[in-house]
């Protein structure tokens, strides 16, 4: 099995900071379901692309074989549209097969499956050229270890249908790829529900051959569970017990958010020395669709602290890619950080801020933990061009003061600091820099030598 130089960011010297420091190799990304629409024909569609763009998003993950996205066989036009939107907000479409009915391995069933995949990529070169599609990222199934999302096909059912679909899309970019690596992968595992899950990505790594391999992808909620009783739902917990309730659930899903440093970490293990990206493809503080199962915790404050701990984590663990769940909300649904309106909840504005600050191929570095201030997370970002910022986040709900120098020297030349905390009323707000970081409870703060070109509205 032949085997290539991976591209991720490696450790280097910054120019008067103390090693080992690294290049930032996070891209920003979403997946885009019941918004698909807003994003890309709505009358709002502009203004949501705009908030994409603020937030530096790179990829935007979009399904086919699925009931909430246009059926590229029945409706080429609305499919492509939604690929058009992708495209105009300045990302690359990761476009993921979704599935087929059982059973998985059937030859008649992964033949046909096989020819539709083909066949979307084939249109999509067609439409919108080789050259540009060769860069596209292309998912094969979604969350396959997952009986009620993937069917709960086997590894080796999956291996299977992975190898035979990817070989035939590969066969298709490789006149445009010039000798690079297509972006093929899965198998987008969920993480949360099933033991073993990193089984999967070991033994694809593995068994799959070096050119049909682009990008692992995995799942990672804070939790599934319900913010609110289960009986009070009806819900099947499938021999789970009911989470903890009010701030003991609070204090529950901030605590896992070092687990997606210690995941990435250990996905970037499996794939070192390999040209495979490391993709956290789905994640968000409860996963679910409503806001009476999660109280609003994936789209309020609270929400919007756990994404920005949860993106440092990300970063200081080596993930390629990251891909909250979703980008545009449709009605009243508990995941999208915009409204159909172009709208941003406070997830939207920290993410906007973060990502003018923490910039892919910026120098950072992290400082030693701090454990007297085990609630904050930061990192700091620098460019050549002599941008310099330090981002704060508190993930308790008690007021913090923090001696910015004793946490990084060198912030002397920051002169503004920008919040978003539980006093700001739901934006994000600038002023003077003395020295101290205040965060009222939940937030982030962010100091820099470049504050005032930051768009915060």
């Amino acid at each position: 099995m032949a085997k290539a130089k991976s591209q991720s960011s490696q450790p280097t010297e910054a120019p008067g900071g103390p090693p080992p420091v690294r290049r930032m190799g996070l891209r920003y990304g979403f997946n885009e379901i019941n918004g698909w629409w807003h994003l890309s024909e709505g009358p709002h569609g502009a203004e949501i692309r705009r908030r994409l763009r603020l937030m530096d998003t790179r990829v935007v993950r979009v399904f086919v074989f699925d009931p909430q996205v246009p059926d590229p066989f029945k409706d080429w036009r609305s499919f492509s549209v939604c690929i058009q939107g992708v495209l105009d907000a300045g990302a690359l479409p990761m476009i993921t097969f979704a599935r087929f009915a059982p059973p998985f391995d059937n030859v008649s069933s992964i033949r046909s499956f096989v020819a539709r995949c083909r066949e979307i990529v084939w249109s999509a070169v067609q439409q919108f050229g080789g050259e540009q599609v060769k860069d596209w990222y292309w998912c094969i199934w979604n969350e396959p270890n997952n009986p009620i999302v993937g069917g709960d096909v086997t590894y080796d059912q999956y291996r299977h249908i992975y190898i035979e679909t990817a070989t035939r899309i590969h066969e298709l970019l490789a006149p445009y790829l010039g000798g690079a690596k297509a972006r093929i992968g899965g198998p987008s595992i969920d993480g949360n529900h099933r033991p073993y899950w990193m089984d999967w990505i070991a033994r694809l790594v593995d068994e799959v051959d070096d050119p049909l391999l682009g990008f692992v992808n995995w799942h990672r909620y804070g939790d599934w569970r319900p913010a609110v009783p289960s009986h009070t739902l009806g819900l099947q917990m499938w021999n789970s017990p009911d989470a903890p309730l009010g701030k003991t659930l609070e204090a529950l899903l901030m605590a896992q958010l070092p687990t997606y440093e210690g995941r990435a970490r250990g996905v970037a293990r499996l794939v070192k020395g390999r040209d495979i990206l490391n993709i956290c493809g789905e994640l968000n503080t409860i996963s679910h669709h409503e806001n009476y199962y999660t109280l609003g915790l994936n789209q309020n404050l609270f929400g919007a602290v756990f994404y920005m701990s949860a993106l440092i984590h990300l970063i200081r663990g080596g993930a390629d890619a990251e891909m909250r769940w979703t980008a545009t909300a449709h009605g009243s649904d508990a995941y999208g950080l915009l409204s159909m309106r172009g709208e941003p909840m406070p997830p939207a504005l920290a993410k906007q801020v973060f990502a003018q600050h923490v910039r892919f191929g910026d120098i950072i570095r992290f400082p030693p933990a701090r454990h007297d201030f085990p609630e904050v997370d930061t990192v700091l970002a620098s460019h050549e061009d002599g941008r310099l910022s330090a981002v704060f986040v508190n993930v308790s709900a008690r007021p913090l003061v923090l001696r910015a120098a004793e946490w990084y020297d060198g912030l002397g030349s920051c002169g503004e600091v920008l919040r978003l905390d539980t006093s700001t009323g739901g934006r994000v707000t600038r002023g003077p820099f003395d020295g101290t970081v205040r965060i009222e409870g939940y937030g982030m703060a962010i100091v820099s030598n470049r504050a005032a070109p930051t768009i915060i509205d």
